[in-house]
């Protein structure tokens, strides 16, 4: 069974740093694109960075450019997101999900999803 499971949200201050991680089972992980997507209250789900399987690329909103970094450990099939300097915008459910091919803005290129983690910037 394809699953992907986030985890690693929580409440932070402004300022502060958190690390997500997103687990895949039931598909081998370096095989697919990964990206990390985030919905806050109101807002359509957009995404936050890539790291495409394709053409190995990575890919930042310029909301998190400099701040987010993306990485993977294929020998735990995870993938991860440092996010250091977090502002009150930062604030929503961050998802990631997996494909096939190339980094995509569009969620509908996109083939399994996690649960989502709620990540709270707010002092």
């Amino acid at each position: 069974q394809v699953q992907l499971v986030e985890s690693g949200g929580g409440l932070v201050q402004p300022g502060g740093s958190l690390r997500l991680s997103c687990v895949a089972s039931g598909f081998i992980l370096d095989s697919h694109t990964i990206g990390w997507f985030r919905q806050a209250p109101g807002k359509e789900r957009e995404v936050v960075s890539c790291s495409s399987s394709s053409d190995g690329r990575t890919y930042y909103a310029d909301s998190v450019k400099g701040r987010f970094t993306i990485s993977r450990d294929n020998a735990k099939n995870t993938v991860y997101l440092q996010m250091n300097s977090l502002k009150r915008e930062d604030t929503a459910v961050y998802y990631c999900a997996a494909n096939r091919g190339y980094c995509s803005g569009s969620t509908y290129e996109y083939d399994y999803w996690g649960q989502g983690t709620q990540v709270t910037v707010d002092s």
